[in-house]
């Protein structure tokens, strides 16, 4: 597996997923942020659901994504909303 991997939330899958869209390097994630990643893996599995997003920030922060602030996961429950 690749670097992706080494973070918090994600596993083979979602590696795989974000290779496809083009992320390949934790750098590349950290630049993309969280909501793009999504969006690019979103276009190639509809059925990427709030969830992942909350992954890809956790990764994105070096954290669960259990632990992510509740501020942090309303406001990406509303972008989720507003892009499903």
């Amino acid at each position: 597996m690749g670097e992706l991997s080494s973070l918090p939330n994600i596993g083979k899958t979602v590696q795989q997923q974000l290779n496809e869209v083009g992320i390949e390097t934790i750098k590349q994630l950290n630049e993309a942020g969280s909501r793009q990643a999504w969006l690019r893996i979103k276009s190639i599995d509809d059925s990427a659901c709030i969830n992942r997003l909350y992954a890809l920030e956790g990764a994105i922060q070096g954290i669960r994504c259990h632990n992510l602030p509740q501020e942090v996961k309303d406001e990406l429950k509303e972008f989720y909303n507003n892009n499903k």
